[in-house]
């Protein structure tokens, strides 16, 4: 299982086009996305002080697009990159942060 965070709204748009697209995956080419021990750090990091946070648990074995784990530099731990869109039913429970 790998996880993603996501806003009410972009899981609204997500749902209603039938799949996942974060703004990196244009930008850097991938989804960034975690480990269960990851979540809490990523959010601390780049999410602080939102409240309307949701992550995605994601089936990896379900994903259409493939999945690599590469190293972040910045603070030296690999991360599950998602090199396209994230298929909806890959995504098997959402829940509140």
């Amino acid at each position: 299982m790998i996880y993603h965070v996501v806003n009410y709204p972009q899981w609204q748009e997500a749902v209603a086009q039938g799949f996942y697209e974060h703004p990196s995956l244009a930008k850097e080419g991938f989804i960034h996305a975690s480990m269960k021990e990851q979540v809490q750090g990523v959010i601390e990091r780049y999410y602080a002080g939102q409240d309307d946070l949701l992550i995605l648990h994601i089936d990896e074995g379900k994903l259409e697009s493939p999945h690599i784990f590469e190293l972040a530099p910045s603070i030296n731990e690999e991360f599950p990159h998602i090199y396209g869109r994230i298929n909806l039913d890959a995504v098997v429970d959402v829940t509140k942060w």
